[in-house]
């Protein structure tokens, strides 16, 4: 009886598992076309009009953002090793990294910050208001810089559960790091886009 309970149970995780894990891709699914319609416009524009960043991409430091993106990639790596050290049921070491990841990503905030606050500095002021470039640039920016932020805070809250807490661990790890994922994905897009081409 108690072999069969047990083995109900386990079959319950792995439903729970597998639900979350569809749940998280949906919602990927859906931040994939928020993105796509943003990064969607903006090369519509610049087909419409070639020497549409042509004025602004050379006030923008693209060694800098080359630096945010090795940041970004290092954070990709250090999340799969969180994964892999709470699936060989490491949480000492999966704890290591999530902490590494979100430092990382406090550290692209950083650079991004110091980023705007040089184009605000500027003179003349540059703004989301200069020009359709800018617009498009801070909207682009700023909406994966919110998502970063909303990466850090969760993996906040996702160290605080892997110390804590025990038979889930291993879907809230993953799902953490697909969020990750993508939002390091998105920037790898943008880097490009808008600093490069």
């Amino acid at each position: 009886m108690d072999h069969a309970a047990g083995a109900h149970g386990s079959e319950d995780h792995v439903v729970a598992f597998e639900r979350a894990r569809f749940g998280m891709w949906l919602f990927l699914a859906s931040e994939i076309m928020f993105f796509a319609g943003f990064i969607g416009a903006y090369v519509v524009l610049r087909m419409a009009n070639p020497q549409l960043a042509e004025a602004g991409q050379h006030v923008l430091s693209w060694p800098l953002a080359a630096v945010n993106t090795a940041v970004l990639i290092i954070s990709s790596l250090t999340m799969v090793l969180a994964v892999h050290h709470i699936s060989k049921g490491n949480r000492g070491k999966c704890e290591d990294m999530i902490f590494l990841t979100a430092l990382l990503g406090t550290i692209f905030l950083v650079i991004k910050g110091f980023e705007y606050a040089a184009k605000f500095g500027h003179t003349p002021p540059i703004t989301p208001k200069t020009s359709t470039f800018w617009s498009s640039y801070f909207l682009m920016t700023g909406f994966h810089g919110l998502h970063v932020l909303g990466g850090i805070v969760a993996l906040v809250f996702l160290l605080f559960y892997v110390k804590n807490y025990g038979p889930t661990r291993y879907t809230k790890v993953e799902n953490v790091a697909l969020y990750w994922h993508f939002v390091d994905l998105v920037w790898i897009f943008l880097f490009p886009i808008v600093y490069l081409l």
